[in-house]
């Protein structure tokens, strides 16, 4: 699959009226010296602009974990559920080294290769570190990375070094042992299980020597912390700032999802998660200290394809074991050229839609985007799973998150509940920006307050367009 290199000449925008109401955070944006861009310019967990572009891909080596945390449950063949922990089939270092060949060459835009479970990586490092072997050897343009819960972390930075793996994600709830009490029930460290705080105090030992060491080495290291309401979320604040002083370099702070059929801990006691709301204020509150990612999607161990796709079940075991690679080291660097390419593009137009002079006191609105990648609104609204969300106003359009959603189109259909779902999903945005939607949806869209707008370019363009005409309907009321 190769990505569209060229835009399209965007149709007119067409806009009908909704209601209004403001929206307001802080600015995030951290200037990064042209190593780091370099070194993160194709990691779509670690680029915000990346993941327009780039995709990703896990491979599911590592089966085993050392602790338990109160919102995992890991399951084995589903097919039906996108959360981390979860996958459809475990695999062996060699199967997935040939997995990773045969998917770098059907998908070339594929840059990052991880290993995130369904355990621990580092609970298995014979499996994790011969996958990254294999996969060094045969594919040197594929980048490498390990998400790890950091208990063993300190243990084995050095080996990550010499793998060249340049990008660890280390899971910290926590800097407070009495709170990490309240969510990780066990930790077995060094062939023995501590139960309760004295667990956890050995659990945040460890993290805090690991996120060290690889300050130390050299290796960027993003954290994810799952918010959880009424026992970690106030007390995120200051694990963002323990971990900005100890050299992370992102940090992902994620909902926590807990629905009962999931049979977790917290989903079956009742924990909920938070609202898109709370969770965008705690980041916004966090955003002031460090770098802050909020384009996760908290992805399958066996997530193949874009943030926000999930093409794992094209690439089954039983389907690419009988697929002969395609790795092409020359036709991916083809490939990645023309992305750079569209990428200068959209850049260039982005910066045309930017006002030369800041606008004091503009006031800040959220926009609801179908998009399937490459920075474009270029969806049908009927085929979108994800809304990306960006915040706007007269000076910039700024994403800030997105919101999962069912097909409205199923069957060719559209279906009552599920639109109804979807303008729940996006009741706080002003609008939707869509390459096309039905006469139907429009109309419940409309009188539930979002406007609609058609169009094909790029989204930040898009965006301040509509905010330009939405500003001027309110200065006229």
């Amino acid at each position: 699959m190769t990505p569209p290199t060229g835009l399209l000449t965007a149709p007119t925008a067409k806009t009908t009226k909704s209601n209004s109401c403001g929206c307001s955070s802080t600015n995030t944006a951290t200037d990064l010296d042209e190593k780091t861009k370099a070194r993160i310019e194709k990691h779509p967990c670690y680029s915000e602009e990346a993941h327009h572009h780039y995709a990703r891909m896990h491979v599911a080596v590592a089966p085993a974990c050392n602790i338990q945390c109160n919102y995992c449950n890991r399951k084995y063949d589903c097919a039906n559920e996108s959360r981390p922990g979860v996958v459809s089939e475990l695999l062996t270092p060699e199967e997935a080294a040939h997995k990773v060949l045969v998917i770098a060459g059907k998908i070339p835009q594929m840059t990052v290769l991880g290993i995130a479970g369904p355990g621990d990586p580092l609970a298995n490092p014979e499996k994790t570190f011969r996958t990254f072997e294999l996969i060094a050897e045969k594919a040197p343009d594929i980048k490498l990375c390990l998400s790890t819960n950091g208990l063993m972390l300190p243990d084995y930075v050095d080996r990550i070094k010499q793998l060249n793996v340049d990008h660890v994600t280390i899971t910290i709830n926590m800097v407070d042992p009495e709170i990490g009490a309240k969510i990780y029930p066990w930790v077995h460290y060094r062939r023995k299980r501590y139960r309760g705080i004295e667990g956890v105090k050995i659990l945040h030992e460890k993290q805090m020597e690991g996120l060290q060491a690889l300050k130390e080495a050299d290796i960027l290291c993003k954290v994810n912390s799952v918010m959880i309401p009424g026992i970690n979320d106030e007390h995120l604040v200051e694990v963002d700032e323990v971990i900005r002083a100890k050299g992370a370099f992102l940090h992902n702070i994620m909902p926590l999802i807990s629905a009962p059929e999931h049979g977790t801990h917290f989903g079956l006691t009742g924990q909920r998660g938070p609202t898109p709301k709370e969770l965008k204020a705690l980041q916004d509150k966090c955003s002031g200290n460090m770098k802050m990612m909020r384009h996760c999607r908290q992805c399958r161990a066996d997530a193949v394809g874009l943030l926000g796709e999930d093409r794992s079940q094209e690439f089954t075991k039983e389907k690419f074991m009988e697929m002969t690679p395609e790795y092409n080291l020359e036709q991916r660097q083809e490939v990645h050229a023309e992305i750079e390419k569209s990428k200068e593009r959209i850049k260039a137009v982005k910066e045309q839609t930017k006002t030369a002079k800041k606008t004091a006191n503009s006031p800040k609105i959220l926009v609801a985007v179908a998009t399937k990648g490459g920075g474009l609104v270029n969806q049908h609204f009927g085929h979108a799973k994800e809304f990306q969300v960006f915040e706007v106003d007269a000076n910039e359009a700024k994403f800030v998150g997105h919101r999962k959603i069912d097909h409205y189109c199923q069957s060719g259909y559209g279906e009552a509940a599920t639109l109804e779902h979807i303008i729940k999903a996006i009741a706080d945005c002003k609008a939707v920006l869509v390459s096309k939607i039905g006469h139907c949806p429009q109309e419940e869209l409309h009188k539930a307050g979002i406007q609609t707008v058609e169009a094909y370019d790029v989204i930040e363009k898009v965006a301040s367009e509509f905010y330009a005409q939405y500003l001027q309907t309110q200065q006229g009321e």
